[in-house]
Formats: C-alpha cells, sequence, structure tokens
C-alpha cells in the first residue's frame, strides 16, 4: 500500500502540479499587490474616486449596487492587463527571439538555420535571410 503512494507521488505530473500551485499562489499575490498598490491609485488619482461599491439606485425597493460591479471590472481589466504586458509579452518577445534563428526548408519543411543557402536534409538550395 505505501509502495503504491510512494509511486504516485514520485510522478512527475503530481510534483508539477503541486510546484505550478505553490508558484501560482505566489504570483497571484504578486499581480494583486501590483494593481491594488501601484495600478488603483493611479485609476483613483486620474477618476477622483478609488472606490465605487457606494454607487446603487433603487427601484420598487430594490437596490442595485452598480458600484461593486464596476468595482469588479476595474480589478479583472487591472489584472489582466498585468497578466498581459508583464507576462505574455516578454514570453512572445523571448519565443520570437527562439524561432528567428530557424525557419522550415520550402522542399521537406525541416527546421534549418535562417542563414543556410541548403537544407541540411533534402539538400535543396535556399535563400539565406537576414
Amino acid at each position: 500500500m505505501l509502495a503504491g503512494y510512494k509511486e504516485f507521488m514520485s510522478r512527475g505530473n503530481v510534483v508539477d502540479l503541486a510546484v505550478a500551485v505553490v508558484i501560482g499562489a505566489a504570483f497571484t499575490g504578486l499581480v494583486n499587490s501590483m494593481v491594488a498598490d501601484l495600478l488603483t491609485p493611479v485609476i483613483a488619482a486620474i477618476i477622483g474616486e478609488p472606490d465605487f461599491s457606494a454607487l446603487s439606485f433603487t427601484i420598487n425597493g430594490s437596490e442595485f449596487t452598480y458600484g461593486n460591479f464596476i468595482n469588479a471590472l476595474i480589478a479583472f481589466i487591472s489584472v489582466s492587463a498585468v497578466v498581459y504586458f508583464f507576462v505574455i509579452v516578454p514570453i512572445n518577445h523571448i519565443k520570437q527571439d527562439e524561432e528567428e534563428t530557424h525557419r522550415d526548408c520550402p522542399e521537406c519543411l525541416s527546421a534549418i538555420p535562417v542563414k543556410a543557402r541548403r537544407c541540411a536534409h533534402c539538400t535543396a538550395e535556399v535563400t539565406p535571410t537576414a
């Protein structure tokens, strides 16, 4: 019974998932702090109102607190902007730099260096790119 548990825990998927959860939790704290401590004060300085939760209206005795929705919308847009500009854009830039070192051969579609004059796989002549 313990051998099965040991085998289960030593699988790469379980360890990878545990590491991802821990890093994800730390990253969540980082993004939330950036939004709360840096972006929200900028929005408050521009708009003049840091919290919209007091905004509401009443119809037939039912209160609609649309200010909470505005707060949630601003938080969502802020978090998604932080993730996009500070995670996605740098990773895409790194991937683009890696992709520019190789290209596909027009004849056999194998990966060849961008400066190659001939494909190493099918020996087709190719025009080097800058």
